[in-house]
C-alpha cells in the first residue's frame, strides 16, 4: 500500500478500496459497485459505551479493536498508551475502541467479560476474535495485522 493511502470497506457490498488520503474530501466511491464510500479516521482510541456500543463497534466500517477494562486495572491501565500509539499507527485502517465495563455492565454481560483487560476483535459487525490479558505491544501487533 502506497504511503497516505487509506484503505476503505464499501459498506454495501464489502470491497476494499484503496483512496489516496489528499482524495477523501472528493467523496470517492466504491470501485466495485459505485457506493459512495462511508469512512472513518480515528487517530486515538474511541470511549464507547453500552447506549453507542453498536453504533460505534458493530456498524463501523472499519476492523474494530475493543479494549474491555476498568480503571482500577493496572493491567489495563499499562496497556492503554500502547493502544494509544497502535491508534496512530493504524490510522484508517483500524479504529480502537475501549470501553470501561464497570460503567457499562451490559457489554460486559454481553461479551462474557470475565476478566480484564479483554480486547475484542470485531470486523464487519461480528465478533472474529477475543483475546484475554495484556498482551505486549509485539503481539497484540501481530493479532492487529493477521486481524485487517
Amino acid at each position: 500500500m502506497g504511503e497516505n493511502q487509506l484503505i476503505i470497506r464499501c459498506t454495501k457490498c464489502g470491497a476494499k478500496n484503496r483512496v489516496p488520503e489528499n482524495k477523501i474530501s472528493e467523496s470517492p466511491k466504491c470501485g466495485k459497485c459505485g457506493t459512495m464510500l462511508r469512512f472513518e479516521i480515528f487517530d486515538t482510541p474511541v470511549n464507547v459505551t453500552d447506549a453507542n456500543f453498536d453504533q460505534e463497534v458493530m456498524q463501523s466500517s472499519l476492523p474494530v479493536l475493543v479494549d474491555c477494562w476498568a480503571p482500577w486495572c493496572g493491567p489495563c491501565r499499562a496497556v492503554g498508551p500502547i493502544l494509544d500509539g497502535l491508534a496512530k499507527t493504524y490510522r484508517g485502517r483500524l479504529k480502537i475502541a475501549k470501553v470501561n465495563v464497570d460503567e457499562n455492565p451490559g457489554t460486559g454481560s454481553k461479551y462474557r467479560i470475565q476478566s480484564i483487560p479483554t480486547m475484542l476483535f470485531v470486523k464487519n459487525g461480528s465478533l472474529v476474535d477475543q483475546v484475554t490479558g495484556a498482551l505486549p505491544k509485539e503481539a497484540l501487533e501481530a493479532r492487529i495485522k493477521s486481524f485487517i
